[in-house]
């Protein structure tokens, strides 16, 4: 499969959006995975080929969030073991399992997180004590959340959002700061195993790890300055809108296919 410079052209800028996104409220799988479908990929292909540039947005964001002292690295080498652990785990699993029945469940969850949101305005506004124990929140939550983005993935980065928030009694701006260095480290540990076992197209995710590579940077920059409210409002939005996508994925799949041919 090849592709015109247009199309390259097209998805570098479909990256940047999405990652730009992505960096303030997670989703950015959300627009890149049709686009990618809608090119006549195999889902299988078009999951793999996406996580190269969702290393770039990932990592972009998490970069700028760690320079501009938002969350310090050497804090989360823990974090960071434990979710690539399970990242791997998942990935592994998912080449036996399928994953449908996950799937099922994960927009009534993110839905009930975001209604959640919209009913707890003071939720992420500050720092507050923790629900959850730090060892208990390294060695359970994190590998959880590492395996879940190697099993399936949508969502992960609000999935992460949440639990930090929630858990772990972060502010908005900390948990979000936080969640890209989880979700860096979740996204190469799932590409590692797609270029061992899996199909990518190189050439188009090349083009969309140069986007997202800006919009990480841009997302993360837009984050800081505008702050917990924005945040807030992208992650019901984001919410809701993966919710949607999940639940009548295979329609909406079809619709954009037939759009652009």
């Amino acid at each position: 499969m090849s592709f015109s410079p247009e199309i390259l052209l097209l998805f570098f800028f479909i990256a940047l959006v999405a990652a730009t996104i992505d960096a303030i409220a997670g989703g950015g799988g959300l627009i890149m995975l049709p686009a990618l479908l809608a090119t006549g990929m195999l889902p299988a292909v078009a999951v793999a080929t996406n996580k190269v540039g969702a290393v770039g947005g990932s990592f972009s964001a998490a970069l700028h969030f760690i320079r501009k002292g938002h969350v310090r690295l050497r804090d989360l080498i823990p974090h960071i073991l434990c979710v690539f652990v399970g990242a791997v785990l998942g990935a592994v699993v998912v080449s036996f399992l399928s994953a449908r029945i996950l799937m099922l469940m994960i927009p009534f969850m993110l839905i009930g997180f975001a209604v959640f949101f919209l009913f707890s305005p003071n939720l992420g506004v500050r720092e507050e004590q923790a629900r959850l124990s730090a060892p208990m929140f390294i060695g359970f939550i994190c590998p959880l959340l590492g395996f879940y983005d190697g099993f399936c993935g949508p969502g992960t980065g609000t999935l992460m959002v949440v639990a930090c928030v929630m858990l772990q009694g972060f502010s908005m701006l900390k948990a979000t700061a936080t969640t890209k260095v989880l979700n860096a480290t979740s996204n190469i540990a799932a590409l590692l195993f797609f270029i061992v076992h899996g199909q990518i197209f190189w050439e188009i995710g090349l083009v969309m790890l140069a986007g997202q590579l800006v919009g990480g940077n841009l997302g993360a920059r837009i984050a800081i300055s505008k702050g917990q409210r924005l945040i807030r409002i992208l992650m019901v939005v984001v919410s809701i809108a993966m919710s949607i996508k999940l639940l009548l994925g295979d329609t909406l799949a079809a619709m954009v296919v037939q759009w652009f041919h």
